[in-house]
């Protein structure tokens, strides 16, 4: 039965979600086929701005959005989704217009998926890059093949409180932008944090986080592929679970090491911008803290 729809969408009241929202904002994702991801809702609230638009149906959300803020540099769009029995009628090009309007001059950033990009496209946003996910259950290195010569000498080890400033300051420094905001939550919202240390110095980080019934890996950053390859390891380690793995299309070594890992790619995420530009240093930017689009 066809759903109604109030014209024009003008008529269509936005409001600000909240935590109290959580279980209908992962109502709208199991609804598009996404994991509930309660977990990833909970910190994206917490971090960022929620939007949503009640259906008028029912008790539901007919749509929603977030938006986290890194400052008057960039804001980062997640979660634009909305609810099947009201897709392809304007709704989320409608959101997406008052989102821009709300942020004012300052630039947006997201990855798209496939379906989602020709409406951005139409909306000014240009292409910048595209991430890679790769899923699956991981076997060792040693099945991988054997250990490259002249690897990497970092140790990896759990992250504890101490580590937190250096966390956000190598964070600072290779993806550009202030994230202060979103990574003092990590160790609430993964199950895992792994560091890197070379020499007493922080070299690269990784995060563990629930997502269904796998386990998703980023925000990944290292001094270089080898550190990169051992912090997976590490979080492989911890989990029975499968990895997720959303990896910058760049890095094709980590790629291929991660297919010979028995992760399979599948979709493909495009990283577009609105008025922006790139800031992360892409070398060591491995794996983005993914606030999947739609």
């Amino acid at each position: 039965m066809p759903s109604s729809l109030p014209r024009p969408l003008s008529d269509l009241p936005i409001r600000r979600l909240t935590r109290d929202d959580l279980v209908v904002c992962a109502d709208l994702s199991e609804d598009r086929g996404w994991p509930r991801d309660e977990e990833r809702w909970t910190l994206l609230l917490a971090a960022g701005t929620g939007y949503g638009i009640d259906d008028p149906d029912s008790k539901g959300l007919m749509a929603s959005c977030v938006v986290v803020s890194y400052g008057s540099e960039m804001a980062a769009v997640g979660m634009l989704l909305v609810a099947g029995r009201h897709a392809r009628r304007g709704v989320g090009r409608y959101l997406m217009q008052r989102v821009i309007e709300a942020v004012g001059d300052t630039p947006l950033s997201l990855h798209a998926t496939a379906s989602g990009r020709p409406l951005y496209e139409e909306l000014g946003f240009r292409t910048l890059g595209r991430t890679i996910r790769l899923s699956g259950a991981f076997r060792s290195a040693e099945a991988a093949g054997p250990k490259p010569v002249g690897g990497s000498g970092a140790v990896i080890r759990s992250a504890s409180a101490h580590d937190l400033r250096a966390v956000v300051q190598l964070d600072s420094v290779v993806f550009g932008l202030d994230r202060t905001h979103l990574l003092t939550r990590l160790p609430t919202f993964a199950d895992h944090l792994r560091v890197a240390e070379e020499d007493g110095e922080l070299t690269g980080f990784a995060a563990l986080s629930p997502s269904a019934a796998s386990h998703a890996v980023g925000p990944l950053i290292a001094k270089d592929t080898s550190t990169a390859k051992l912090l997976v390891t590490s979080l492989a380690e911890a989990t029975e679970r499968p990895l997720r793995v959303d990896v910058d299309a760049r890095h094709e070594d980590l790629v291929a090491w991660l297919g010979r890992c028995g992760l399979r790619s599948g979709s493909e995420t495009t990283v577009m911008t609105l008025g922006g530009r790139q800031y992360a240093d892409w070398p060591r930017y491995f794996a983005p803290f993914s606030l999947a689009t739609g």
